[in-house]
């Protein structure tokens, strides 16, 4: 592994990464072909929270949060940060002093693939952060790492410029490459669940709705009218 810090990554417009947040999590999974969702360990410190950026990506060492203070060196307003660790951990790799710098320097969002600390202050200040585990172990600063390379985290590879996004579903991965095709496939979902939310609320059925009866009439489900009959 290079221990390198690269200063630029692919800038996707902020127009469309707004657009990407209001659809949120489930909506990108979906339209996506059910991928680019991180592990079910990956939760939020605090309900309510939503978030979008560009990635931040950090490689760390397990139990040293060295990189976290690199990558906030080349930082860039609109960022979440992605952590992903060389190895499973779940030290306390960021607290609120690290909160407040990433505030200061316009980072929107923390996704660590670790653990996370101070989570009471950082409720309070309403800085959004997912993580694999809340652990109040300490860390230290004496191996390097990497920043803007790509990670694995919670599962999922994240490499730098991608658009995370983070809700209470969840956090999601849109590879930069793709972020038009997914918000254009989010906006037809949107409409199309529009018109069943209509026809449910009218009383339909979801197994006609969904074209399921046919199908489980021709795997073999049948109806009785009492359990004796079975």
């Amino acid at each position: 592994m290079k221990t390198v810090v690269v200063r630029n990554k692919p800038q996707v417009e902020q127009e469309k990464i707004d657009r990407l947040c209001e659809y949120g999590v489930a909506t990108i999974h979906e339209v996506m072909g059910r991928v680019g969702l991180m592990g079910k360990q990956m939760n939020p410190v605090a309900i309510g929270q939503q978030a979008a950026g560009r990635a931040l990506t950090v490689l760390a060492q397990p139990g040293d949060n060295w990189m976290i203070h690199a990558a906030l060196d080349v930082a860039q307003p609109g960022d979440i940060m992605v952590l992903g660790c060389t190895t499973e951990n779940y030290d306390g790799m960021f607290g609120d002093l690290l909160m407040e710098s990433c505030i200061a320097l316009g980072v929107v969002a923390l996704v660590c693939d670790a653990g996370v600390r101070d989570t009471r202050d950082i409720r309070e200040r309403g800085f959004p952060v997912w993580s694999s585990a809340v652990y109040a172990k300490g860390t230290v600063k004496e191996t390097l790492g990497a920043v803007n390379v790509p990670v694995v985290c919670s599962g999922e590879l994240v490499r730098a410029g991608d658009v995370v996004v983070g809700d209470d579903d969840g956090v999601v991965v849109v590879p930069v490459e793709q972020v038009d095709e997914v918000l254009e496939k989010c906006q037809q979902r949107i409409d199309d669940e529009a018109i069943k939310r209509e026809k449910l609320a009218a009383g339909e059925k979801s197994f006609d709705l969904y074209n399921l009866r046919q199908r489980a009439l021709d795997r073999g489900l049948y109806y009785v009218d009492k359990l004796e009959d079975v």
